[in-house]
């Protein structure tokens, strides 16, 4: 079975002279990079290449990392824009009733009738809460976002890919 890969930060520009990329990680809290794994290269053009980071430290809430080969700042300009992903398999272990947002995304949400109000397109986060991104099934009524709180959400069932919603009641 092939490894699945997740996309958690973008190759923002070279730092300095000497092949170093600074990288937008997409979730500021994670340490994974630093812990150097070895990770893909997707490019825009659907294009993907294997990469190992040889280095790598945080700083101004982004992380710079050294690439294996990549030497000169001419070889870092040119991984400009690509996602730096990671082997799902290689995140770290999560508590009782935790997930991650890409384990959740294609994932069923439904009411309390079962009836199913959309597909989980991702997890955005606003400064009072997170919430979940929901593609609504009728392409005409667009897309809904449902605060990841009690009074919305009952469960997250990662393993059978469903979302138990108490209410969608003064979202639409």
């Amino acid at each position: 079975m092939a490894r699945r890969y997740v996309p958690v930060a973008e190759v923002a520009r070279p730092h300095g002279v000497h092949g170093e990329l600074r990288l937008k990680v997409y979730n500021q809290d994670s340490d994974l990079l630093l812990r150097r794994p070895r990770v893909k290269l997707l490019f825009e053009r659907g294009e993907e290449r294997d990469a190992t980071i040889d280095e790598a430290r945080e700083v101004n809430k982004a992380i710079l990392v050294k690439l294996t080969g990549v030497e000169d700042r001419d070889a870092a300009d040119v991984l400009r824009g690509a996602q730096v992903a990671v082997a799902r398999d290689e995140f770290p272990p999560l508590g009782e009733g935790e997930f991650y947002a890409c384990d959740i995304e294609g994932a069923r949400a439904l009411l309390p009738s079962g009836e199913e109000v959309g597909r989980v397109a991702g997890l955005s986060s606003y400064p009072t809460c997170d919430v979940l991104v929901i593609d609504r099934n009728a392409p005409t009524m667009g897309r809904l976002e449902v605060p990841l709180v009690e009074a919305y959400v009952a469960s997250i069932d990662v393993g059978r890919g469903v979302v138990e919603l108490v209410t969608i009641d003064g979202l639409e």
